[in-house]
């Protein structure tokens, strides 16, 4: 049995003109079928002509040009509307003639260049052949021509706004796709940041507290050790993240939770912060994102901390209630500055973002002899 999926995309890759061939071939064929014979478009009622070797020829041009209507719009529809000329002039009246129609809707849709001068020359065409079937005693009346032309002008204007949609509908999909790589670096950069700055900061922390502890040989050796693992930690959290943003490589990563914090506040107290953590409840099945956007509060808050506020009393209070989340994290100010890393209020400023995406609340700044960071996150937001 054929794959069908397997034939209908190897006919999509194929070239316009392979897929246009066809039709122009469909309509030459039924041209020659007995049934069909002067059952094609007439104009003039110039009684019907049997067919003879110069049919063949006529049809051909009248048709064959459709098979590259795509690619060569203004010419094809030129030579299709010689072989209509000729079909009625010789009063063949074939099947074929239905290929102006489709050849002036394809003109509508695909010329780009002169498309003022294309309608012109085809309505000074379409004159010229009314006056040459006059000629031939042609007695079609005023009204019929006009109509006609009328058919004939609303199909390239069928063409036009095809051409119009395509093109807005392209611009669209460019403008999603811009929107799309600008949320997806913007994504990116958020994630860089929590892992990137977390881990430095604890690091250039731990090494200027190593830089006074040269006269206690053990006190320097556990500071060097917890530089050690937390830069071991950087650089997994890196590699996970950036296994996650290959799309070439399958990787095992999950996303940091709510179940993490403990981890997250013990990391810091190696760092020299002295913290407290107080949780209550447990999140719920639904939470998804929601404690993926907690564990993002309680680090940046914790980071800041270590910048800023370092050796300063911190408090960490997570409260999991059936509807929401709740975050506070604060310092006491009475740390040392002197270890600061300096930030650029990228980290809050992601925070907010965060949490205001999943319709939660986030507020910060400093308070009565220290700082604090306070986040309510809904947890009906799982993903």
């Amino acid at each position: 049995m054929m794959d069908l999926r397997r034939i209908r995309d190897v006919w999509r890759r194929s070239d316009v003109t392979v897929r246009d061939l066809p039709l122009a071939l469909l309509l030459i064929v039924l041209s020659f079928v007995p049934e069909f014979e002067g059952s094609g478009t007439t104009l003039g009622m110039l009684p019907n002509q049997p067919f003879d070797a110069l049919t063949l020829l006529v049809v051909a041009l009248e048709c064959l040009p459709l098979a590259v209507r795509r690619r060569y719009p203004a010419a094809a529809t030129a030579l299709i509307s010689i072989g209509f000329s000729l079909d009625q002039v010789f009063a063949y009246h074939t099947v074929g003639s239905i290929a102006l129609p489709i050849a002036i809707i394809s003109a509508g849709a695909h010329i780009e260049r002169r498309r003022r001068l294309t309608p012109a020359l085809l309505s000074v065409a379409y004159v010229v052949l009314v006056l040459w079937l006059g000629q031939l005693g042609s007695k079609e009346t005023l009204p019929d021509l006009v109509v006609f032309y009328v058919a004939l002008v609303v199909l390239w204007t069928v063409g036009s706004w095809l051409r119009a949609y395509r093109a807005s509908e392209a611009e669209r999909r460019r403008h999603v796709a811009e929107a799309t790589r600008t949320a997806e670096r913007t994504r990116i950069a958020r994630e860089l940041h929590d892992v990137v700055t977390h881990h430095v900061t604890a690091m250039v922390v731990q090494a200027e507290a190593a830089r006074y502890l040269t006269a206690s040989p053990d006190r320097l050796d556990a500071a060097l050790g917890s530089v050690t693992q937390t830069g071991r930690r950087a650089i997994s959290d890196l590699r996970h993240l950036l296994d996650v943003l290959n799309p070439d490589h399958e990787a095992d990563f999950s996303v940091p939770s709510a179940s993490d914090l403990a981890d997250l506040v013990e990391q810091t107290r190696q760092a020299g912060q002295p913290v407290e953590f107080d949780e209550d409840g447990k999140p719920s099945e639904s939470a998804g994102s929601a404690e993926f956007v907690t564990y993002r509060v309680v680090q940046e808050a914790l980071t800041n901390a270590l910048k800023y506020a370092h050796g300063s009393q911190t408090v960490v209070q997570v409260r999991y209630g059936e509807e929401e989340i709740s975050v506070v994290v604060t310092t006491d100010g009475s740390g040392s500055r002197a270890t600061s890393v300096g930030g650029s209020g990228r980290g809050l400023n992601g925070l907010r973002e965060r949490v205001e995406a999943l319709g939660g609340r986030f507020e910060s700044g400093p308070q009565a002899g220290g700082f604090a960071v306070r986040a309510h996150i809904p947890t009906g937001s799982g993903s």
